[in-house]
């Protein structure tokens, strides 16, 4: 199996069109021809996990985390990133990171997070924004079933539990071909009139190339005219963040405990105690002080994220409880997810879970 191989499945798990535009995913270090021989997931692709890399014969690293984030203009071996660059390319390894396109997926990160903490009824927090497309085009009756269901199979018509979406109204056109024309029905050089019926769906715009290829290999005319147009709708399954509810309500004391516990955090920081039963929870792993607003205007009476400063913590307001818990501990089993993922996606083939562990943080 090649690298590209196993690119396809892990895209298929996180798309690269659902990255934030600041991140740094995909394949980060390799050839994707080249053969694999296993691969070792991780949440960080330090130099330790390379060297296990090597010793447990995986020449492809998944991480969570992108070991290139930002730029570099030398690679020399002066820091971690450098380090772990240079022995990868030393050992023919690539790299691979998924990050945000992880998180924003609706069984990503968050999802992973709440279901860590036992909640249900789930959403997502901060829903992604011009990121949904609508086309509309025009062909005759019996043309139409075919091209909305190509359009279908490549993921057109898709909205949240609900497939095969379409809008469908019936309308009278007309057309004149010139004598370089080579019209499907009717006659060049005679106005045609007749009945067509107007299709409309909506998709995610990374899906565009291939929902038009669909399109023009199954309809019928020569010329086929279609309109795309951007939406400002939010989709609503795919962002950061997710809120859901506890089965049933806790005290904030016994919560952050069970937290603790479930996370495995060795310490956790919070604003003060609002004195509210917390029922309501918004979860954003990773760094999340920007969701601090979102998580109040949505009502929940819990925040957890990581990384918050200071004066963050005064943004609570004692309108719900801010939970710090760490930002390896809010993504601690995200890694086991992808491999769970690939294991069953890729039958008979190493897929390894590394054993290292890349929290910087350490507690006393």
């Amino acid at each position: 199996m090649k690298i590209k191989d196993i690119i396809t499945v892990l895209e298929e798990m996180a798309p690269l069109a659902y990255a934030e535009d600041f991140d740094n995913v995909g394949l980060l270090v390799g050839n994707p021809e080249n053969e694999s021989n296993g691969v070792l997931v991780c949440h960080d692709a330090l130099e330790n996990v390379i060297e296990e890399a090597i010793t447990k014969n995986c020449n492809l690293v998944v991480c969570f985390h992108p070991i290139l984030f930002s730029g570099i203009k030398k690679i020399t071996g002066k820091n971690y990133v450098e380090r772990a660059i240079l022995k990868a390319i030393k050992n023919d390894i690539a790299i691979y990171a998924v990050h945000t396109a992880l998180d924003n997926h609706p069984q990503g990160v968050n999802n992973i997070f709440c279901n860590t903490l036992g909640l249900i009824n789930t959403k997502i927090l901060i829903p992604k924004q011009q990121f949904l497309q609508k086309l509309v085009t025009y062909t005759v009756p019996e043309n139409s079933e075919k091209v909305r269901n190509a359009m279908f199979e490549v993921g057109a018509g898709t909205i949240g539990n609900y497939d095969n979406c379409s809008f469908n109204s019936e309308g009278f056109f007309t057309f004149k071909g010139n004598e370089k024309s080579n019209p499907t029905i009717g006659e060049k050089g005679k106005l045609h009139t007749g009945t067509e019926i107007k299709i409309e769906v909506i998709f995610e715009k990374h899906l565009q190339s291939r929902i038009l290829k669909a399109l023009l290999t199954n309809h019928i005319y020569e010329e086929v005219a279609y309109e795309i147009y951007d939406l400002q709708n939010s989709h609503q399954n795919i962002g950061l963040g997710m809120i859901g509810e506890l089965e049933n309500e806790m005290d904030e004391k016994d919560f952050l405990l069970h937290v603790k516990e479930i996370m495995i955090a060795r310490g956790i920081r919070h604003s003060a105690f609002t004195g509210k039963k917390v029922k309501k929870v918004a979860v954003l792993g990773g760094s999340g002080s920007f969701a601090i607003k979102n998580a109040i205007q949505a009502g929940a009476d819990a925040f957890l994220t990581a990384d918050l400063k200071y004066h963050q913590f005064y943004e609570a307001e004692n309108k719900l409880l801010l939970a710090d818990i760490g930002h390896f501990e809010s993504e601690r089993y995200t890694k086991n997810y992808i491999v769970d993922y690939l294991r069953k996606k890729i039958l008979n083939f190493a897929i390894i879970l590394s054993e290292e562990n890349t929290n910087p943080v350490k507690y006393l």
